[in-house]
């Protein structure tokens, strides 16, 4: 069961990310009119804006939260060269307006000579940690080494990727296996140039980020691309979005000495479909992996689920209103290119449109021209999918309704 809701967003140009916070009831949005807007979840479901501000002296690309135990923390991105850090401070009781909160800025973080295209707060688990990736293909990260004081920003890390960067994504995983890892995607147009996606990992020796992989297989510009939470897995799942979904899955190879340098990977594609028929936007994981969603030119929303003989296949398609696509050449299909693997969610809904196109918040966290951001569905907005039902040989069984993964059924059930 699908169920949307519009906002008039009151944005005054296009609309090109929406992000929610880690509980799915705050979001944020950013758009060409050089604004952020703040919104919460009421009791009812309704959403209301309770902040509305100019950011920065350019369109904004992206916007994203930082993980709760730091606050009601903020950052955006620009095609002003900038990034900044915006907090939220509820007013003292001295003060005229008691109990209301407002944001303010923090730092406005310079470094870049280009638009900076995306920013990312890392996992948690590496403190509070900011990464941004530029047109002229540098990521910068920085650190706040006091979390009670963000307004002091120390730049750590700044790695060339030698073509024009687009996005970024931390891998998520917690684990002492796993170095802090993340993939940088380009959307730069030249298709000679292949290696879209690039995968950095730590270095504990060196104290550095290096280049652990490049999908080479992956020569169109890239417009997102989102790992999977890891869940304990022993590889990595990346989807990324291009004229078409793709998902990988990283293996790590072994290690013949602790200080043999980065990790190698066994890369294999495990799905590929071109159903949006169009350049695809977002990609977005659920936050068990279970379920992707993603968002493309054609104006809908697909969800991806893998089976339990780890087959991909169409779920589900919303169109840019948030109704189901129906009719016969709207039934969801299997993808043209079918390899197994384990998927991930969504969160909660708006549903915008704008200049035509439509937008979709996107799970986790969302140029200049023509570029436009498609956006996904929250987790709230999508609890169950419909599965068909197993036909065994002497009896059917009932129509079941799943909400999580699908795990096999037992063998005497078929009998």
């Amino acid at each position: 069961m699908f169920v949307a809701r519009s906002i008039a967003a009151d944005h005054k140009d296009l609309i090109h990310d929406v992000s929610y916070d880690f509980h799915g009831r705050r979001m944020a949005t950013c758009s060409s009119d050089q604004s952020v807007k703040v919104w919460d979840k009421s009791e009812n479901g309704e959403w209301h804006c309770t902040a509305s501000w100019k950011t920065h002296s350019g369109s904004v690309w992206r916007v994203t939260w930082a993980h709760p135990e730091f606050g009601q923390v903020l950052a955006s991105c620009s095609f002003d060269r900038t990034a900044a850090v915006w907090e939220e401070i509820v007013g003292e009781s001295n003060d005229k307006q008691r109990g209301l909160s407002h944001w303010i800025k923090r730092t406005t973080l310079v470094d870049s000579r280009t638009s900076v295209t995306d920013v990312k707060f890392a996992p948690k688990h590496m403190g509070l940690m900011l990464t941004t990736c530029s047109a002229d293909g540098v990521v910068r990260i920085y650190e706040a080494p006091d979390v009670m004081n963000l307004s002091q920003w120390s730049l750590q890390h700044e790695i060339s990727c030698k073509l024009s960067c687009s996005c970024i994504s931390w891998n998520p995983s917690s684990s002492r296996a796993h170095p802090p890892m993340f993939a940088v995607g380009s959307d730069d147009s030249n298709v000679t140039y292949g290696g879209k996606v690039q995968i950095y990992e730590y270095n504990e020796n060196t104290r550095k980020y290096a280049k652990a992989e490049t999908l080479m297989t992956v020569t169109d510009a890239v417009h997102d691309i989102a790992f999977a939470p890891n869940l304990g897995r022993s590889f990595h799942v990346l989807a990324i979005a291009t004229k078409d979904v793709r998902i990988f899955k990283l293996g790590p190879m072994r290690k013949e000495s602790a200080s043999a340098g980065p990790t190698k990977f066994e890369v294999q594609i495990v799905a590929q479909f071109d159903n949006h028929n169009s350049q695809v936007w977002r990609v977005s994981w659920n936050i068990t992996s279970t379920l992707l969603a993603s968002s493309g030119d054609d104006g809908c929303v697909r969800l991806w689920k893998a089976n339990y003989m780890d087959n991909w296949k169409c779920t589900g398609i919303l169109k840019g209103d948030g109704s189901p696509l129906t009719g016969s050449s709207g039934q969801p299909t299997a993808m043209s290119t079918v390899v197994g693997s384990s998927v991930q969610t969504s969160q909660n809904a708006l549903n915008g449109m704008s200049a035509g196109r439509y937008f979709f918040p996107p799970l986790d966290t969302p140029r200049a021209g023509t570029r436009y951001g498609h956006l996904l569905p929250p987790s709230s907005l999508i609890e169950h999918c419909d599965v068909e039902p197993i036909q065994p040989q002497q009896q059917a069984l009932p129509h079941r309704l799943y909400s999580r993964a699908l795990l096999p059924l037992p063998e005497t059930e078929g009998q």
